[in-house]
């Protein structure tokens, strides 16, 4: 369960710059796993990426929720189209306690892994306002040991994570060796043709082929590698939403 008291200096809200002391949320989480996990592990299109694929991780996942509903939330200034808070190191630790020897399994990992980046995160930004690399598979490093994962904590059909393959290159894993090659690429695409409408991906496109996408189901975990071209998809326009109870909550981050 979780234990929680906040102290703020105005009026609630849970949009804000930043998380400051003066709107500092103790919180003591007490999480316990699943009786009813379920692990399933897939690989995707022709490149056989891994996809790690977890219903059912937390027992009580509505702590979580309530959780992210007494932080104060703001731009954290990457790609990420909306808004976000820190979250508990007691969830990293959960994480990596009961999952970190499958990681490394399913993944190839040998070191102890850490994490990186950790928050709960609500998409607020409407795709008339997106950057044209918003509106593109993305990746978030190329190096294939480090991980990123979403943990859905939305019970409505607010859309789900995909998968894509780059058309012209064919390209679904973006290495180092394949960075420059792919960017160029991309900065070509931007001003041609095909160039994408200002809309968020959901979909096939003259650009990029989907090959592969999960529902956002609540209390669902994907974990994949960073340097796989994904991108999250939305049901709109009700996943534009900065209320963590009703918007496209989720826990996200990154592990290496």
């Amino acid at each position: 369960m979780a234990s929680c008291s906040a102290r703020t200096g105005g009026a609630a809200s849970w949009v804000g710059r930043r998380e400051p002391s003066t709107q500092a949320v103790q919180c003591l989480v007490d999480l316990v796993g699943h009786h009813d996990i379920a692990i399933q592990r897939l690989t995707i299109g022709a490149e056989r990426a891994p996809l790690l694929l977890i219903d059912n991780l937390v027992a009580d996942a509505d702590q979580l929720v309530e959780l992210a509903a007494r932080k104060m939330y703001g731009d954290d200034g990457t790609h990420f189209p909306g808004i976000r808070a820190k979250a508990p190191l007691s969830y990293q630790r959960f994480v990596l306690e009961r999952l970190g020897g499958l990681f490394g399994e399913v993944f190839g990992l040998q070191a102890a892994l850490k994490f990186t980046s950790c928050h709960f995160s609500l998409v607020t930004r409407p795709q008339e306002t997106i950057s044209h690399l918003q509106c593109i598979p993305h990746i978030d490093s190329v190096f294939g040991r480090e991980l990123a994962f979403i943990h859905y904590l939305f019970k409505r059909d607010h859309g789900g994570t995909a998968f894509y393959r780059h058309r012209h290159t064919g390209f679904e894993v973006i290495t180092e060796a394949r960075e420059a090659e792919y960017f160029r690429r991309v900065a070509v695409e931007k001003t041609g043709p095909d160039r994408p409408p200002r809309r968020y991906i959901d979909a096939s496109t003259a650009l990029y082929e989907q090959v592969h996408s999960e529902a956002g189901v609540f209390n669902r975990m994907l974990v994949y590698r960073r340097n796989s071209l994904h991108s999250g998809t939305f049901v709109l326009p009700q996943a534009i939403d900065p209320n963590p109870r009703t918007g496209r909550l989720s826990l996200n981050g990154f592990i290496e």
